[in-house]
């Protein structure tokens, strides 16, 4: 006797249309961001992390700039799994291509400031992933003051 439950559960599964790997579709000027929540329209500055917890199948996170996706990531608890994905668009063409083998070429505009444009291709002066997460960092330190600005007003106002 076969479980109907068991069945249904892998139809819709089979029928899902994720593959369980690479960046998903993302909807242009509706899908918003998973980390500031702003809206994903920058074609060529955005990043997707693919990933979950080990008892989960994996999903897509969708991100406005790589170093939101960088930021969350980071605070994920299965943020070391291998099956953990990030993904950005070149910014020259908006080609999906894997975050951690790409080059990052800073000086750019893009939506939350971090400046960087990923791109397949190494060339003088690009800086490696690893490079990149540093300088995110930096940048985070620098100009990023949520919670330092609300804790400085809280202080104000006793």
């Amino acid at each position: 006797m076969r479980n109907p439950l068991l069945l249904l559960l892998l139809a819709l599964v089979g029928c899902s249309g994720d593959p369980g790997t690479g960046p998903a579709e993302v909807v242009w000027d509706r899908d918003t961001c998973d980390r500031c929540r702003m809206v994903l329209s920058d074609r060529v500055h955005s990043a997707q992390v693919r990933g979950g917890p080990a008892d989960r199948p994996t999903r897509v996170y969708k991100f406005d700039d790589i170093g939101c996706a960088v930021i969350w990531l980071e605070e994920q608890p299965w943020r070391d799994d291998p099956r953990t994905e990030v993904w950005v668009t070149d910014h020259r063409d908006g080609r999906w291509v894997d975050a951690r083998e790409a080059w990052y070429l800073a000086g750019q505009i893009t939506p939350m400031e971090y400046g960087l444009g990923a791109q397949d291709t190494p060339f003088e002066g690009v800086l490696s992933f690893q490079q990149a997460v540093s300088r995110i960092h930096e940048v985070e330190r620098r100009f990023n003051v949520h919670g330092a600005h609300l804790e400085q007003h809280a202080h104000e106002a006793r």
